[in-house]
């Protein structure tokens, strides 16, 4: 590409639980300027809610700050900057233990940012208070109806913060919920000085975090030709090369496995994807239709044309709360006929719960190796050798939930024959978390940027 200065972007974490070895090696294997790392999903900032409250010093993404300390001398030596959404529902604590780790290594003179304010858990009555609705914005419920089972309250800030804090040196940037995109956009708004009405601009940079936001994603890994794909062992997670007119090209590191084609980047521009007319994000509004792509050469797939519009007046909100509880529980069942067995220890279990007084909101019976993923629309194999029955309730109620926990078990010695697996112990109920989308007016929401140095 012949665009002058080139920015190298990588994303080495789709979620938190992704590979840890794929950071190290986008750091080791070739040329890199930033390095970004997603972790968040709305159920794991809800996790890391109960996690800060049963200890003031947890929170964020632990993960993040093992992979800091495993390839510091590294990250400084080849200059590479980190941005990563790790800090979770605690930046600050996040910061505290990246500073540990610095000092450990004697790092003196790095820079880490944070960028807060997008957890307004603490501010929902005050914000109330102001005229804040926080009505669904799926079904227009009223918040009144989950007001007092509220987990955690977390806003998309826009991007622009994150930039600043890298014009200001952050070598490693902590942010809390950020959006997924924003990892990439901020290093491009502070490399290049793309202004909030540069609006084509700052949709390509929305696209190119999109493209790598899930990792080996768009480099074969979840590729509907997955057989097309070599190297599984070694899958390269993406790069991007950003030019400052906006043009790039997705790509990954050389000798490495996976596969960069028009298709497996197409796949992953269709993830989570609503009106692609307007992709709505903070900073900007993508039309996603004006996405240009052309396989420039073998893993090169060139990105270009990407249109952007003026980005709305409020922000997203993700607000998750208690929604009841679960177990869920498993037996293996095997043959001769371990399908027939199989139903008969179903039957049994549910007629079992319903004589001793339990009945239940929500179940769930699977039959894995049979119809657990595609159901009734494939036909059951004329020969089974063995079937998992895998069975579920949801409710309320803790103690109904719990209840059904016990009743797995006796189906071993008090079920047909053959059937095994329970090595396990009883399933226990655990909370099941519902998810609260909403809006809040941009100006009511102010994020904090600060960045210290390590002395």
């Amino acid at each position: 590409m012949s665009q002058g200065r080139i920015v190298r972007i990588a994303n080495g974490q789709g979620f938190w639980g992704d590979s840890v070895d794929a950071p190290v090696r986008l750091i080791e294997e070739g040329p890199l300027d930033y390095l970004t790392l997603d972790y968040l999903a709305e159920v794991t900032m809800s996790i890391m809610q109960k996690q800060r409250r049963r200890n003031p010093d947890r929170g964020y993404a632990t993960d993040f700050v093992e992979m800091i300390r495993r390839t510091l001398p590294t990250l400084r030596a080849k200059h590479i900057r980190v941005v990563a959404n790790a800090g979770g529902v605690n930046p600050t604590a996040c910061r505290k233990a990246l500073f540990e780790v610095a000092k450990e290594a004697g790092a003196t003179g790095l820079k880490i940012g944070t960028v807060q304010g997008d957890d307004i858990l603490d501010r929902l009555d005050e914000l109330r208070g102001q005229g804040v609705p926080f009505e669904n914005l799926d079904d227009g419920k009223p918040f009144s109806e989950i007001q007092d089972r509220v987990l955690s309250a977390n806003v998309y800030i826009q991007t622009r913060p994150l930039a600043e804090a890298l014009r200001q040196g952050a070598d490693i940037l902590v942010t809390g919920r950020a959006t997924d995109p924003g990892l990439v956009l901020a290093p491009l708004i502070a490399e290049f000085g793309w202004g909030p009405e540069q609006y084509d601009l700052l949709a390509a940079g929305t696209v190119g975090g999109h493209i790598v936001e899930c990792g080996a994603q768009c480099t074969g890994g979840n590729f509907s030709r997955w057989w097309e794909v070599e190297g599984w062992d070694r899958l390269g997670y993406p790069v991007l090369e950003f030019g400052e007119d906006g043009r790039f090209v997705v790509t990954k590191h050389d000798g490495t496995g996976g596969l960069v084609s028009v298709d497996t980047v197409g796949e992953q521009l269709m993830y989570e994807m609503g009106n692609p007319n307007r992709y709505i994000t903070p900073d900007c509004v993508v039309d996603f239709t004006s996405i240009q792509l052309e396989q420039e050469a073998k893993d090169r797939v060139r990105v270009s044309g990407i249109k952007g519009g003026e980005a709305t007046d409020t922000y997203k909100v993700s607000i998750s709360y208690l929604e009841g509880y679960k177990a869920i529980g498993q037996l293996t069942v095997s043959g001769p006929d371990p399908v027939a067995k199989a139903r008969v220890c179903a039957e049994a279990l549910w007629g079992r719960l319903k004589q001793a007084g339990y009945t239940y909101e929500k179940t769930s019976t699977e039959f894995l190796g049979v119809d657990s993923c595609h159901g009734e629309i494939i036909d059951v194999p004329r020969r089974v050798n063995e079937v998992v029955l895998r069975v579920g309730v949801k409710d309320p109620s803790k103690k109904a939930v719990d209840r059904f926990g016990k009743e797995l078990a006796p189906l071993v010695t008090s079920g047909p024959p053959g059937v095994t697996g329970f090595a396990g112990g009883r399933p226990k109920a655990t909370e099941v978390l519902g998810y609260w989308p909403t809006l809040i007016p941009k100006h009511l929401v102010q994020p904090e940027v600060h960045v210290e140095e390590v002395s």
